[in-house]
């Protein structure tokens, strides 16, 4: 189940910078790659995607709808555990306080909270979208990225003591 809500999530967040680049202006330079890897329809996970599932241009417009609809309500949210994990910062790089850590983290849970339900509500908006046969591709999908995940597990050398 989670690595099916990895693929959905991964899903969502290529979808949304889809978006957030085809808003851009086009003096602007492109912002180097993530990580080596490029967002959009074109190569990367995004096109991996499109691709794998063989999206129509008419789901990729409702796509983009839905993360449209639903960034504004995700973006604050967003900044706001930015913003929380730059305060934790201090804690780690100076001196120690457990108990402002504590109180921060129990902020930081509840945004997570809001965002777990923001986050499977467009998962489930973009699912929905998708035929029964690609369903059952993300299902396959997941299954297969499941699988990898056990492997690279069951291949990891054991924790130092």
């Amino acid at each position: 189940m989670k690595s099916f809500r990895f693929l959905v999530a991964a899903l969502a967040v290529l979808l949304g910078t889809a978006i957030a680049k085809s808003q851009t202006s086009s003096d602007t330079p492109p912002p180097p790659p993530m990580h080596g890897h490029e967002f959009g329809m074109g190569p990367g996970p995004m096109g991996f995607f499109a691709k794998q599932l063989n999206l129509t241009d008419e789901q990729k417009t409702q796509m983009k709808a839905v993360m449209q609809k639903e960034h504004p309500a995700m973006k604050p949210l967003m900044e706001q555990q930015h913003q929380i994990d730059l305060q934790l910062r201090q804690y780690v790089e100076g001196t120690f306080n457990a108990e402002k850590v504590q109180a921060l983290a129990a902020q930081k849970a509840q945004i997570q909270t809001q965002l777990t339900v923001a986050e499977t509500r467009v998962h489930n908006e973009l699912y929905q979208l998708l035929t029964s046969d690609q369903q059952a591709q993300v299902k396959q999908l997941e299954a297969n990225h499941a699988a990898r995940m056990q492997q690279h597990m069951n291949q990891a050398p054991p924790a130092e003591q």
